[in-house]
């Protein structure tokens, strides 16, 4: 974080690291040496430097850290409908998916539905579909998972609700049999 002193209007590189947790910093100007308070507000959508990196985002991270929750006995796709997985938008647009389990990850590889898109991670998302609905997890994908244009954890798709990941703009639909 950049902050300009209140008195001379020297800039000064701030830790982001060190000020995060903070509402105000204070600090001395290597120039006049006076005091300077400055506010810090932080956007929702702002990105904060994690240190040291978590292991999914490492380069040198051999396989993907999945910690998924245990089997659930109550996923089980619904009995007179498919679920399908339409990519809207993106470098994959048009391609269909048809999903034939109940959980289900989407990456760029080495997942149930891959997508071709570079700024997918891996591992991105999990999917899980219940009888009329789906749950979408982010599986800490490095560039975020967005539902109704904002970045999430979790949300809860309905039949025809679509979601970011990437480039890709995807709808989760449930359809007739």
């Amino acid at each position: 974080m950049k902050a300009a002193c209140g008195h001379c209007g020297m800039e000064h590189v701030l830790k982001d690291a060190e000020v995060a947790a903070h509402k105000q910093v204070q600090f001395h100007c290597s120039k006049c040496r006076q005091m300077t308070v400055v506010e810090i507000t932080l956007r929702p959508d702002q990105t904060m430097v994690i240190s040291p990196l978590p292991s999914f985002a490492r380069s040198n991270a051999s396989s993907s850290n999945l910690n998924l929750l245990q089997p659930d006995d109550g996923l089980r796709l619904p009995a007179a409908k498919s679920a399908i997985l339409t990519v809207v938008s993106g470098p994959s647009k048009g391609a269909v998916h048809n999903l034939k389990k109940p959980r289900v990850i989407l990456g760029r590889e080495g997942a149930g539905v891959v997508l071709n898109d570079q700024e997918i991670s891996r591992h991105h998302c999990l999917l899980e579909v219940r009888e009329n609905y789906a749950n979408l997890k982010d599986l800490d994908s490095t560039n975020g998972t967005f539902f109704e244009e904002e970045r999430v954890r979790a949300a809860m798709l309905q039949d025809g609700a679509e979601f970011r990941i990437g480039n890709s703009v995807i709808r989760f639909s449930l359809v007739p049999k």
